[in-house]
Order: structure tokens, then C-alpha cells, then sequence
């Protein structure tokens, strides 16, 4: 067996109808088909793959497995990133953007509605083609 690359995530949240508008309106991720589950969810997705997986969740917010879970964040590769930047800026999401020491990969940190930690990993060319940008004037917002 040779894993080929993480599926999807799931993530459980009790603002279900708020994390599919973040997720569609500033990942630009599209709510799509999702079997016919008895619990309510949705699921997200880049061209024909569902990346998000959210899990409707009511009264008080998941204590439970969560607790022991070690997930620190979770990453997503894309092109765009003057667009996501500048949509981020207008929409006035916090985030960092990074450079990953010894790669060609800028990240844009960001956070979900329920406080999910997610990177955007960009091409560092997308970056440098930028003439707004230089090596010295990184922006963090």
C-alpha cells in the first residue's frame, strides 16, 4: 500500500449554515452532493472532490474526542493569491502570510468561524511576480 495524499477533512461544528458560507465565500469552495447521512452536514468542494467535510452538530459545541485531538491545522494548495489576499483584505479576515524557509511556498493562515486553523499554500512565483512584493516586505495581517 502507498497512501497518495489526504482525502478530506471533517470537521464538526454547531454554526453548520456559517462554515458552509465562509467555506464557499472565501475558499470558493462549492456545496455539493453528499450522501444521504441521518445527521445534517454538508460537503465542500474543489472541482470534483470534496475537501471539507462539515458535520451539524446542536446545543453546546463537541467535548469529547476532540479534546485528545492534535490537530494543529490542516493545509490546502491553491493558485490565485493576489485575488485570495486582496479578497481576504475586503472581507476583513484576519490572516499571516509566510514564507516556508527552504521551499518555494508562501502560506496564508487563516481562521474559520468556529477558530479552525488553515494555510493556503501558494507557489512562491505567484509571490515574486507580484511587483508589490519584494524579499524584504512581507505582510502579515
Amino acid at each position: 500500500m502507498r497512501i497518495e495524499r489526504l482525502d478530506h477533512v471533517n470537521i464538526v461544528t454547531t454554526k453548520l449554515p456559517e462554515m458552509v458560507t465562509w467555506y464557499e465565500e472565501v475558499l470558493g469552495l462549492k456545496l455539493g452532493a453528499r450522501p444521504d447521512f441521518p445527521f445534517p452536514g454538508a460537503w465542500l468542494y474543489s472541482g470534483d472532490h470534496a475537501v471539507v467535510h462539515l458535520v451539524g452538530h446542536e446545543g453546546t459545541p463537541n467535548v469529547g474526542s476532540e479534546v485528545k485531538l492534535k490537530l494543529e491545522h490542516f493545509a490546502l494548495s491553491a493558485t490565485g493569491l493576489r485575488a485570495f489576499e486582496e479578497k481576504l483584505i475586503s472581507c476583513q479576515i484576519q490572516y499571516r502570510k509566510s514564507e516556508v524557509p527552504g521551499s518555494r511556498m508562501i502560506q496564508i493562515h487563516v481562521a474559520d468561524p468556529d477558530g479552525n486553523h488553515i494555510h493556503i499554500d501558494f507557489e512562491e512565483t505567484e509571490y515574486v511576480a507580484n511587483p508589490r512584493n519584494s524579499r524584504n516586505a512581507k505582510s502579515s495581517r
